[in-house]
């Protein structure tokens, strides 16, 4: 079976039916994506799939095929991405152990909604469970990760119109 992750594609011999978060983890040794309940319910697991979130721990590989997968790995090549930054300069992370999830269920909100309400961000993180309670935090970093993207897209497009003038 081939799957596309992170844009290399890989070839598994595996089960269609192992969950996909056992082929990231123990398949393709991408760790990052993580084991918390194993029934969907926390979304430690979350993923991308063509780039809806998804809990990996309940998607069969065989869902996969042909489509991309996006792990915490992949979010950006040098942890660069803006919620990432947001999640340091807010200091979101206390264990840790959810945060890749948060993160992923974050950036599909923010790839749909590049302007999300306090109520757009509570609708989207609310199958995202931590057990440290860093909820305000959360929150506070996906809005300033918003603001930023917001900003990089206003200078980028101005940058444009000046090369074009």
């Amino acid at each position: 079976m081939q799957l596309t992750v992170n844009g290399t594609t890989h070839e598994v011999d595996i089960d269609a039916d192992m969950p996909l978060l056992w082929v990231l983890r123990d398949e393709l040794k991408l760790t990052g994506t993580k084991f918390g309940c194993g029934g969907g319910f926390c979304g430690a697991c979350t993923i991308h799939l063509d780039g809806q979130p998804m809990r990996a721990c309940l998607t069969p590989a065989r869902f996969a095929v042909n489509k991309k997968i996006t792990t915490i790995e992949g979010l950006s090549e040098h942890g660069d991405h803006p919620l990432q930054q947001a999640w340091i300069e807010h200091n979101v992370p206390q264990c840790g152990y959810c945060q890749s999830g948060q993160l992923m269920s974050a950036a599909a909100l923010l790839a749909r909604n590049a302007n999300p309400s306090e109520s757009d961000i509570d609708g989207a993180m609310i199958g995202n469970l931590c057990r440290c309670g860093t909820y305000p935090r959360i929150k506070k970093a996906i809005g300033a990760a918003a603001k930023t993207t917001a900003a990089a897209q206003i200078t980028n497009a101005a940058a444009r119109q000046e090369e074009e003038a």
